[in-house]
């Protein structure tokens, strides 16, 4: 099987899969799945800008919703985690995952699924210390403060993702796991972003629970983005003698390492989607205490056995079938004649006037399926804004504002215009390339 793995989507759809058909006809081969480490920035409609977190000026359709209306089909499977410049209201939609579009899979806030016998896991967002221990709180309408603090990565997604106890293959998370640089060339990354090395030093360059997670998982691949730039390193497991390799990639501009295929052994097909058995048992087994307001999960109201969840869900499957839940249009498509979006979808126009939360019919269905309560858009008392979660750090203040290392990261996309696919082949990288230099 050929994966593609792309860093930094950014919205540009129409380029990274030009690239992508571009490379299967010059080198003749097939490319089975697309995987995109985050910044994927699944617009729908001028009113999802609202909630991606990049200025005013940088605000800008770009091509996801072409895939989202119908005007054009994804033509490979693919799936990606979410970043710290997403629509993050219709991420929320899909907090458990599901399809963004046809063809395009969101893998929830943290996630699995499989493709044919491959298991792909991904931890959506970035990590930042002081909203890491708190719940989901932030609703919709987002304040300023909200868009920066809804994709902070929480504790309990990553506390999920540490119940995995079956091998994962691959690995997705938008933040690189705090300490990877050690596994790398190190001078190589330096000379490129000089201004890493204070943060490399005091050991704050990426995510601690990225790093946990990869202890723990000990996946073969690791692959990651955020910081543009390639970087590839290559982990020993002690405990049992694995390894991982890692690879960062850049985002989609003409001259930057921003793609890499691997080939991954794998069953003879069919190479679908299918909903992973271990991953929607843990869903089940935590679903209770999803944490809605300012406050983490209390996991001593977790009654429910992994064995007795991973019954039931085995039992579902073997009734319904693994196959993901049928994608649903719950906005509007943009519509470049009528830039705003007036439409009304599901009978709930206060999307439109206020950009209120409402259901998506997939998560409904997976929660049904799963004998869930439906518990995202609840808000009890606690959750209402009577007082701000800055409250809580009484004595300092929390940086909203300085959420990105300065990795010429948006003012760059002013010199951007549509990438040629030859010359945007000169940012892929061969699979020969992923640990280039690490034995």
């Amino acid at each position: 099987m050929r994966i593609a793995v792309e860093g930094c989507m950014h919205g540009d759809l129409d380029n990274v899969y030009a690239t992508l058909l571009h490379l299967q006809e010059v080198q003749n081969i097939k490319i089975d799945l697309l995987l995109c480490c985050g910044d994927f920035q699944a617009v729908r409609n001028e009113k999802d800008l609202e909630s991606l977190n990049v200025p005013p000026k940088f605000r800008s359709m770009n091509s996801f919703w072409k895939y989202y209306s119908g005007e054009k089909v994804a033509p490979f499977p693919t799936i990606f985690i979410g970043g710290n410049h997403e629509a993050s209201n219709y991420l929320w939609e899909l907090y458990y995952g599901g399809w963004a579009a046809p063809q395009i899979y969101f893998l929830g806030f943290a996630g699995v699924i499989k493709f044919g016998n491959i298991r792909i896991g991904g931890l959506s967002g970035i990590y930042k210390s002081h909203h890491y221990n708190m719940g989901h709180y932030e609703k919709l309408p987002y304040s300023e403060q909200d868009i920066r603090s809804i994709y902070h990565v929480r504790e309990y997604d990553v506390h999920k993702l540490l119940q995995i106890e079956e091998p994962i293959d691959i690995f997705l998370s938008h933040d690189w796991p705090v300490g990877i640089t050690a596994g790398g060339d190190l001078k190589a990354l330096l000379r490129q972003k000089p201004f890493f090395e204070q943060e490399i030093q005091e050991g704050t360059l990426g995510s601690k629970p990225a790093a946990e997670l990869l202890g723990k998982l000990r996946p073969p691949y690791w692959f990651s983005a955020h910081l543009h730039c390639k970087f590839a390193a290559l982990v020993q497991h002690e405990k049992d003698g694995h390894s991982t390799k890692f690879l960062a990639l850049d985002k989609c501009l003409p001259g930057r390492n921003f793609l890499q295929v691997i080939e991954i052994e794998s069953g003879p097909g069919p190479h679908e989607l299918q909903l992973d058995e271990e991953w929607l048992a843990i869903t089940r087994k935590y679903n209770a205490v999803l944490p809605l307001t300012i406050r983490n999960a209390n996991y001593n109201n977790v009654h429910l056995s992994i064995e007795q969840c991973r019954q039931f869900v085995r039992n579902k499957l073997q009734t319904r079938g693994s196959k993901p839940f049928e994608f649903v249009q719950t906005a509007p498509c943009y519509k470049p004649s009528q830039p705003v979006a007036d439409g009304v979808f599901h009978g709930d126009d206060l999307y439109t006037r206020t950009l209120c939360f409402y259901k998506n019919p997939q998560t409904e269905a997976l929660l049904q399926f799963l004998e869930l309560e439906y518990l995202l858009n609840k808000m009890p008392e606690s959750r209402k804004p009577a007082a701000s979660p800055a409250s809580l750090f009484s004595g300092c203040s929390i940086d909203y504002y300085g959420e990105d290392i300065p990795i010429d990261d948006i003012d760059d996309t002013e010199d951007f215009k549509e990438v040629d696919p030859e010359y945007a082949q000169e940012g892929l990288i061969l699979s020969s390339d992923l640990v280039a230099g690490i034995d």
